[in-house]
């Protein structure tokens, strides 16, 4: 579990600098330059994901189960996940109706990724992955709005089509290809 809690602390740690210590981000910002930023923040972020991997692959198989899901939970967690992608591809397409709905809709996506895997999975390493990432994600989601960063505006509706379509193609791929092969797990 190590190495698994240390990847959440590096990644979610890296990823919660805007939020602890903005003025320091800022100061950092300016006298790197974004170049100079980016590339350690990039480093630290590929660190802290190599990290949980490795130590999910490692914690989950001896992780003691706290609780079993219910075979119905499947579905729900496939319907919830589809929703997820659909909201991370929200996130990297223009602005349409689902952007400004959902307002920040990269942490909608995580909250609904987590939530989905908590609820289908039961055993001590998933829950302290996915509590810890649906945790970040909410207290991002309240950090964004004490920021005051402006809700995107609505645009045509033809950026919801890519963002859905975008989201299926992946939500599929995942599904029926890239969960097995990446995660050894396939969810169907």
């Amino acid at each position: 579990m190590l190495w698994l809690i240390l990847g959440i602390v590096i990644f979610l740690g890296v990823h919660s600098i805007r939020m602890v210590a903005p003025e320091w981000r800022d100061k950092q910002l300016a006298a790197r330059g974004e170049k100079g930023w980016k590339g350690p923040y990039a480093l630290a972020v590929f660190v802290g994901l190599g990290l949980i991997i490795w130590g999910f692959i490692q914690a989950r198989p001896d992780a003691m189960f706290i609780y079993e899901p219910p075979t119905f939970v499947k579905h729900i967690t496939l319907t919830l996940m589809w929703f997820s992608f659909v909201a991370l591809a929200a996130s990297s397409t223009p602005a349409g109706k689902i952007k400004a709905i959902l307002k920040h809709p990269m942490l909608v996506g995580v909250k609904i990724w987590a939530l989905a895997h908590l609820l289908a999975n039961g055993d001590l390493a998933s829950l302290i992955l996915f509590s810890s990432f649906l945790a970040w994600s909410v207290w991002n989601r309240i950090a964004v709005k004490r920021r005051g960063d402006p809700t995107p505006v609505t645009g045509p509706r033809i950026n919801d089509v890519k963002a859905v379509v975008g989201g299926t193609v992946l939500y599929l791929a995942f599904v029926f290809f890239l969960h097995g092969w990446l995660i050894g797990v396939s969810p169907i």
